[in-house]
């Protein structure tokens, strides 16, 4: 194997030197030129905010701005203020039973005051009965009626004036979230009812007679319903805004004469009569049942017996 030398001469040596100083010299001064654009860079003012646009296309542009922004603060402001300041209304529905006591010859005298009473009052009588004393049972009576608040303290006093009162109980149902949810549905229906009028009374689009008469018979549904919910929401409005008040009228209890001293004798005299009655209603409800059988069956048998009695008796002779 043969090596070659290469050789290279003197004036091509100090030329390529030449040129590798050149290259390095440039780039230490583009380095410093970098160096000096970063610094500026570094030392400059940071921009200037975007000023308003000047002259009166500037002016109109942040009035309308303005306008637009300051009525959703203020109605912002305002909702947040009634979250704040109005408190949520409280729908209750009250219930009170009374049992009272009244003398048995008074009964009736009582429960007839205690109606007219109401009937003076913003009062509304739903239901009533009277049951007078009989032998047989004591008398009783009850009234049923629906009182606003503010004359439920006359009525009480109106009723204590004529009979005691033995027991009430009192007893409240909270009907707030019914009420609402009622309320939010009626607003519902009655914006979906007004949008079918529009679309019925809508004379620009074109619309087929089934597309009309599917939105008329959406309409009848939709008013059929609503009307439901009206119903509900009246029906709430009586619960909760008068009371419900149940009156029961029951004759006064007396102890019995001596002390309540029990007397099998005497209690058989008083109670002789009524059996006897009882007695005689049961001999009745018999004859009255057995008669029909005695007629269809007694008969035809009697009537045999005497022939057959007169048969024997005729072959003895």
């Amino acid at each position: 194997m043969t090596h070659r030398t290469l050789f290279v001469s003197p004036r091509l040596a100090r030329r390529r030197t030449g040129v590798a100083m050149l290259t390095l010299a440039a780039a230490l001064v583009l380095a410093g030129c970098k160096r000096g654009e970063v610094a500026s860079l570094d030392a400059a003012p940071p921009p200037a905010p975007m000023s308003a646009p000047s002259g009166f296309a500037g002016g109109m542009a942040m009035k309308r701005e303005q306008s637009l922004a300051a009525p959703q603060v203020e109605q912002a402001a305002a909702d947040a203020g009634q979250s704040q300041q109005a408190p949520l209304q409280r729908y209750l529905a009250v219930r009170q039973d009374l049992n009272v006591e009244v003398p048995p010859e008074q009964l009736a005298d009582a429960w007839g005051k205690v109606r007219d009473l109401c009937g003076r009052l913003q009062c509304e009588l739903l239901s009533s009965s009277l049951l007078r004393e009989t032998p047989q049972q004591p008398g009783n009576a009850m009234l049923e009626m629906r009182v606003a608040p503010a004359d439920v303290d006359k009525l009480l006093s109106g009723l204590a004036g004529v009979a005691k009162v033995v027991s009430q109980n009192t007893t409240s149902e909270d009907k707030t979230a019914e009420v609402i949810d009622v309320e939010a549905r009626i607003k519902n229906r009655v914006e979906f009812r007004d949008s079918l009028r529009l679309m019925l009374r809508d004379t620009v689009t074109k619309r087929t007679m089934a597309d009309l008469l599917a939105i008329q018979r959406t309409l009848s549904d939709t008013q059929a319903e609503l009307d439901a919910i009206a119903t509900q929401r009246k029906v709430l409005e009586q619960q909760t805004s008068k009371q419900h008040i149940q009156i029961q009228f029951m004759p006064t209890r007396t102890l019995s004469q001596g002390g309540g001293s029990y007397n099998p004798m005497m209690r058989a005299l008083r109670e002789a009569g009524s059996v006897l009655a009882e007695s005689v209603g049961v001999l009745i409800t018999f004859l009255a049942a057995v008669l029909p059988w005695l007629l269809l069956v007694g008969l035809p048998l009697a009537w045999l017996v005497r022939v057959m009695w007169r048969r024997r008796r005729a072959k003895a002779a």
